[in-house]
């Protein structure tokens, strides 16, 4: 086990606070001395099926954990994640079937493993013990925190302020998650920035329940591939860790240049020391920030599919977007042969380059739609397919026309 300073070295890159930092350095103190290892809890509620680069800012940081020695062990939040966190939310959340989040956990615990290592990782759902729960149980808990301090939170705050209705079993959300620690006795436990409530709440229940308080760690929002919000799947702005090796690469070269060095830091292996370097050199202007955003795709890549897909990836994506040849693999799309000419938006939705008519229509208005190379910008033409088109929508989506 590492010295209580090189493990505050590694702990401290990227995190966003330490509450409170003094004690975590007794807590490493005394299982440096004792040899036992500290206890690292994450909660995570499979509200949505898949894993995205946001997600991984926590995996990451508990992946380095694992390295130093200590026992993660993940929470799945069956139960809470019936409920729904309200974090951030302006209205109740629609709360999901028992069937729904046993389907979502399934592909989180499949997904957590590409990060961390599944033989030194405890996984347990929160219904084990929150399921048991009596009604006297649960008065008890809830007589643990008072209505003035939940409504602190700034979602409630400003949902009870405007009116907006904030159901009772809302309530009950960090009252449960706080309970999860007091149920494993945990000594630290990681959230985003926004669930600095929730990680506190762990801490207040776990002194009322004559527990050690376990450290909050919060990690910082990763911003997705707009700058701005949230990477989020419902905003379509993010990189999911499941997605081909060529998606992740071509989207991971359209992250904003001012949030390059964020990325490398919060979602890459990148060593600290190599990383200040790096920093240093782009600050300078001595890297063209082209050449630093193609490593940072081939990292990624490298890091959920190996060497030989993000080489792969990397070799494609200079091929079609640096030579402006055609990529190797097109998907090709059955057509009945006829001479009747087709509404392009429809063409676009069989061959699988939009969801929907008016997405694709939204797409050729917006300059993103070639037909063997040529722009077409009428979100109403109609056109006549031939063999072997190449149908193009944005930078990495393609299709071939089969007559």
């Amino acid at each position: 086990m590492l010295s209580v300073e090189e493990q505050l070295k590694i702990i401290k890159r990227g995190v966003a606070e330490i509450l409170p930092e003094s004690e975590l350095i007794e807590k490493i103190k005394r299982s440096v001395k004792t040899g036992k290892p500290l206890k690292i809890k994450l909660g995570l509620d499979p509200t949505a099926p898949d894993i995205h680069l946001g997600h991984t800012v926590v995996l990451r940081k508990l992946k380095q954990f694992q390295e130093l020695g200590h026992d993660i062990v993940i929470i799945i939040g069956d139960f809470t994640g019936r409920i729904g966190d309200p974090t951030g939310k302006s209205d109740t959340r629609k709360q999901l079937t028992e069937e729904d989040v046993l389907i979502n956990a399934k592909t989180y615990q499949e997904q957590i493993f590409r990060i961390l290592d599944k033989e030194k990782t405890e996984v347990t759902f929160n219904g084990t013990w929150l399921s048991s729960l009596n009604f006297a149980d649960v008065v008890k808990l809830a007589a643990k925190y008072t209505v003035a301090r939940m409504l602190e939170r700034d979602d409630f705050n400003k949902r009870f302020k405007e009116g907006r209705p904030i159901s009772i079993h809302e309530f009950f959300y960090p009252l449960m998650q706080g309970y999860d620690s007091v149920a494993l006795q945990a000594d630290i436990e990681f959230g985003g920035t926004d669930q600095k409530f929730n990680l506190l709440m762990g801490r207040h229940l776990q002194q009322e329940y004559g527990q050690d308080p376990q450290i909050a760690i919060t990690m910082p929002i990763l911003e997705g591939l707009d700058g701005v919000n949230k990477m989020s799947k419902s905003l379509g702005n993010y990189i999911g860790i499941n997605e081909p090796p060529n998606e992740i690469y071509g989207k991971s070269m359209s992250i904003p240049d001012d949030l390059m060095m964020r990325y490398y830091e919060l979602v890459t292996d990148m060593p600290t020391d190599e990383l200040e370097v790096l920093k240093q050199k782009y600050s300078e202007g001595t890297v063209h920030p082209r050449d630093l955003k193609m490593r940072l795709a081939h990292m990624l890549v490298r890091l959920y599919h190996g060497k030989e897909a993000a080489d792969l990836a990397q070799a494609e994506f200079v091929k079609v977007f640096q030579h402006r040849d055609l990529p190797t693999d097109i998907p090709e799309v059955m057509f009945s042969s006829n001479d009747e000419a087709i509404w392009l938006p429809k063409v676009l939705v069989q061959c699988g380059l939009a969801t929907s008519n008016s997405e694709a229509k939204r797409a050729i208005q917006a300059g993103a739609v070639k037909l063997d190379g040529e722009k077409v910008t009428d979100g109403d033409a109609k056109i006549i397919l031939n063999h072997n088109m190449i149908i193009q929508n944005g930078k990495r989506k393609f299709a071939k026309i089969i007559l």
